[in-house]
């Protein structure tokens, strides 16, 4: 299969620029797309033979559910059953945007997309190519990250394509993504809603909204959570990790500093190569290996955005070894957090 890359300006949506990618949407074929958050696999999630390719082109456990993308806030009710009134509250404030929503599913959605639940995902994009897609296909979106199962999300069209050139269909450039991060999950199906992943939209967000707000204890934890079925996606198996080990440091900072930078020398006395997750502060700290920062301790979200950008130019530096600074595990930081954990397999030295 040789996959086409498109570019398209966001500026400039007409039907013609985007006519090629929702007619392969509709004859069951993948297009890899832009969100706000990080770069999507995108197939008819109405149809099972199109979103088993989904799985197919990852190479994703077929257990972990499939998030379905909709263009408007009424698109809900033709998926999901049962609906509370705290989700169109949540709709009415953070949609379109980086939130997905855990709600009965409907006999429309097949169990390929969900991943054997009798639940589903539902999210409105904020980003206007996303959506104008899913309008022009006519149908809902099925839409994991688009990468490699396990390795770190793509914010960049190219990510997706050295990831899966001759896998899929079509990669749909628009952009860099704004979040850099893939959507809070909320999982609206018991007495009170339940963060199944943390993201941009925070704990603090939501609790503003419902009232109360629970986390999925998995999220607490610092070691692998042990999920038979995973109700979203992220919650079982090894995600985002780089090719060479990651090891986060926890403690006082210079301590932190001191400990990588002694790892680091020896590991490079070895004969291997060796990685540094810094920060625009820590950046001229560290004293030997390929030092990144990821952003700033001053604009979390510019160390969302960075965080996968930087795992990924780990792995074209050919890095063995990567040692992570750690970040404050509250509002954005327990986002940034737990993608952290899960690329490391939860190896944390503390100092």
């Amino acid at each position: 299969m040789e996959t086409k890359l498109i570019k398209i300006n966001a500026d400039r949506l007409t039907k013609e620029s985007i006519k090629e990618a929702a007619d392969i949407i509709r004859s069951g074929g993948l297009v890899a797309f832009p969100t706000e958050t990080v770069y999507g696999l995108g197939a008819n999630a109405l149809d099972e033979t199109a979103a088993a390719k989904i799985y197919k082109a990852k190479g994703r456990p077929s257990d972990n559910p499939l998030i379905v993308h909709i263009a408007n806030v009424e698109d809900m009710e033709e998926l999901a059953l049962d609906i509370p009134d705290i989700a169109y509250k949540f709709a009415e404030v953070f949609w379109p945007g980086p939130l997905t929503m855990i709600l009965k599913k409907r006999a429309c959605v097949p169990y390929t997309t969900t991943g054997g639940l009798d639940t589903v995902g539902i999210r409105l994009p904020a980003n206007s190519v996303a959506r104008f897609l899913i309008s022009e296909a006519q149908t809902f979106i099925a839409a994991p990250s688009a990468n490699l199962s396990g390795k770190p999300s793509p914010t960049a069209a190219e990510h997706v394509y050295k990831d899966l050139n001759g896998r899929i269909d079509m990669i749909i450039d628009g952009g860099k993504a704004v979040y850099g991060l893939e959507s809070t999950i909320v999982d609206l199906t018991g007495e009170l809603p339940v963060i199944l992943r943390p993201g941009c939209i925070t704990e603090r967000m939501l609790k503003s909204v419902a009232g109360r707000i629970e986390l999925d204890p998995a999220i607490l934890q610092k070691t692998p959570a042990q999920v038979l079925r995973p109700k979203a996606p992220g919650m079982k198996y090894r995600h985002y990790a780089p090719d060479g080990k990651l090891v986060i440091y926890e403690g006082n900072i210079d301590k932190v500093i001191a400990a990588i930078n002694q790892e680091v020398e020896k590991k490079l006395e070895e004969g291997y190569r060796a990685g540094v997750i810094a920060t625009d502060e820590s950046l001229k700290l560290y004293s030997c290996g390929i030092v990144k920062s990821v952003g700033s301790r001053r604009d979390e979200t510019s160390i969302a955005a960075g965080l996968y950008k930087v795992l990924r130019e780990f792995d074209e530096a050919h890095v063995d070894y990567i040692y992570s600074e750690s970040f404050a595990d509250n509002s954005l930081g327990q986002a940034i957090m737990n993608r952290l954990l899960k690329a490391a397999g939860y190896s944390v030295v503390k100092v």
